[in-house]
């Protein structure tokens, strides 16, 4: 089959690479087109292009697909399937018509429980126990097409939005390769038809909403911890400086005490009070400095995350944090 595959980020690069290695024959990559990034604001390629040029595939980078120059410029490719996984750019009808097998997508989550830009991080934030890939037959929707594929995987309760998303980027690239072998002498499934009564939207990731809420629940603010780690982040705020949290656990046996108050610091950790039960804090970033272990935190003696003190964000606080961000 001639393929067409749309992708970005990492996650989709490794899909592009078990197609390439696999041997199926990629006549072209559509990718987002170069984008600054980083303090140094340089022009970098996505992972997808970086894969692409390395096997010397043609890469397409539009900035919108509901320009007909570049859907004649993808009709002329005469492709029989397009693979589409974290693309970024949404696909017109002329788009989904145009190879004669349609368009399938690498979904991140069991459809249809998260549909939208983030479901690998609100799967761990909402506390599921299981996620997966679901191959997508797509369609007009936001993720809305008959399900043609699915493979689970236990959401573990030390898996960060980090961990999850490797393991579902490898779970991801067996399952177009299995589904490609499964048309390979037939015509493929019209495939299961999404309950829409039990989808979610998973909300695309901000910065500001990684600043802690210590207003809730000691497990829902660890939940979130795992489901930013490693981007964006959750963090609070000490004198207007930002410090990020990476690991945490609830602490359960705890004097009530208003939110945000620091109730232990030692060698162990953190203790700070939340809407309910409190958290330790495990592994922390000071602004400017690396990562590192409540232990070692407190072995280094900095003068911050005292016992007594209160760390509620103010919005003065979080907007100089962002800033700084």
């Amino acid at each position: 089959m001639n393929i067409i595959f749309a992708g970005t980020p990492e996650f989709a690069a490794n899909s592009l690479e078990a197609l390439i290695k696999q041997g199926h024959h990629v006549i072209g990559v559509y990718t987002q087109p170069d984008r600054r990034a980083g303090r140094g604001k340089k022009i970098l390629k996505s992972p997808v292009k970086l894969v692409a040029e390395a096997h010397g595939l043609p890469v397409y980078q539009p900035e919108k697909l509901t320009d007909e120059v570049a859907q004649k410029e993808l009709a002329a490719l005469t492709p029989d399937l397009m693979i589409v996984a974290a693309y970024g750019l949404l696909l017109p009808t002329a788009i989904l018509d145009t190879p004669i097998l349609g368009c399938v997508n690498i979904h991140a989550s069991l459809l249809p429980r998260w549909r939208g830009a983030a479901p690998i991080q609100r799967a761990i934030q909402a506390g599921d126990t299981e996620t997966g890939i679901t191959i997508m037959q797509m369609d007009e929707g936001l993720d809305t097409g008959n399900m043609l594929m699915k493979v689970s995987t236990p959401i573990t309760k030390t898996d960060t939005g980090g961990t999850l998303h490797d393991r579902l980027s490898d779970l991801g690239s067996n399952a177009i390769l299995r589904y490609l072998e499964s048309i390979r002498d037939q015509q493929p499934e019209l495939g299961e038809i999404q309950n829409k009564d039990l989808a979610n939207y998973a909300h695309k990731l901000n910065k500001q909403e990684a600043a802690i809420d210590w207003s809730d629940n000691a497990h829902q603010i660890c939940l979130t911890i795992r489901a930013f780690n490693p981007w964006p982040v959750a963090f609070l705020t000490v004198n207007n400086e930002r410090v990020r949290i990476f690991e945490a656990e609830v602490v359960s046996d705890t004097i009530a005490s208003k939110p945000a108050t620091v109730l232990e610091k030692n060698k162990h950790g953190i203790v700070v009070s939340c809407g309910k039960n409190a958290i330790r804090i495990l592994k922390l970033q000071l602004p400017g400095a690396k990562a590192i272990t409540s232990q070692a935190f407190f072995n280094g003696g900095k003068d911050i995350l005292n016992v007594g003190d209160n760390l509620n964000t103010t919005e003065n606080d979080l907007g100089a944090t962002l800033e700084q961000s």
